[in-house]
């Protein structure tokens, strides 16, 4: 069994490696940075082995302390889920549940859902960020995500939550007539096209099309690069090029006459939206309020 002493050590360690700082952990969980500090020292004696690597600026794992972290995480989320459940045996779920969202799949999933889940649950409490990057949802701290199926790690529970999905090119009037309309995927070569890339990486993302069974990419070129989606889309509806984004996405634009889609005919749908989380032994009843309410019925 542990001592009182080595599962606050662990807790102290764990908040400060989650954290990356011992000042942010120690706010957390209201105690002093040197008293956070000592705790973890005391670890390092006892285990007989360097937990963390300090700098005046910066606090990172070493080898032998991210070998600790993936050993104890589970454990300590299970011992708080626990406590968490025995509270809700006292009323309804309680708790937060931090959710990491795709801003497409916040608007198709989230927004639609939010009012009638805080009535029937006025005691949890959802933290969502909105965030097209593909991180860690473990080491982000997240306790669920929505993304698309070909982002999802492979260790991962993905229930899906959508239909297949298609991305479209889409111009407005004032372009096309302008610049008229292309053909084909390669005359995209030759106008003017509104870029997108994933938050956190650089080179922009080559759009995809259809035919005959496969799958192939055009590098296209323009004067606008955003890591938003609706941005891209926006920008296309005020004529400044042609946009690439998932159809529910361009719909209202379309419906409204700003925005013609172009191409469709290389346009193949794929997978859509999944609700993923890690595999654990015991999920809190919070969360599993919240991934029942988004679950489809049938």
């Amino acid at each position: 069994m542990l001592s009182s002493s080595d599962y606050g050590a662990l807790r102290a360690f764990a908040a400060v490696a989650e954290a990356s700082s011992f000042s942010r952990a120690a706010q957390t969980l209201g105690v002093s940075p040197s008293a956070l500090s000592q705790m973890v020292k005391g670890l390092e004696d006892r285990v007989g082995a360097r937990l963390l690597n300090r700098t005046t600026r910066s606090v990172s794992l070493t080898e032998t302390g991210r070998m600790l972290l993936d050993r104890i995480r589970p454990a300590m989320g299970d011992l708080g889920a626990a406590v968490q459940d025995v509270r809700s045996t006292k009323g309804r779920p309680a708790g937060t549940v931090r959710v990491q969202a795709f801003r497409v799949a916040a608007d198709l999933f989230l927004s639609p859902m939010l009012a009638q889940f805080t009535r029937d649950y006025p005691e949890i409490i959802l933290d969502v960020t909105l965030d097209d990057s593909i991180s860690d949802i473990v080491a982000g701290g997240f306790d669920v995500a929505i993304r698309l199926g070909e982002t999802i790690e492979r260790d991962m529970v993905a229930i899906r939550i959508g239909p297949d999905l298609r991305q479209v090119a889409v111009a407005s009037p004032a372009y096309l007539a302008e610049h008229g309309m292309p053909s084909t995927p390669d005359d995209l070569l030759h106008h003017r096209c509104i870029r997108w890339h994933w938050p956190g990486r650089g080179a922009p993302y080559a759009w995809e099309f259809h035919e005959e069974g496969r799958w192939f990419t055009v590098a296209v070129d323009g004067p606008l690069i955003a890591d938003s989606r609706g941005f891209g889309i926006a920008a296309a509806a005020a004529g400044v090029g042609i946009a690439f984004a998932i159809e529910e996405a361009v719909a209202p634009f379309v419906r409204d006459g700003q925005l013609v889609p172009l191409l469709e005919a290389w346009s193949a749908p794929f997978p859509g939206f999944f609700l993923c989380y890690p595999q654990q032994r015991h999920m809190s009843p919070a969360l599993r309020a919240f991934v029942d309410c988004l679950k489809p019925t049938s």
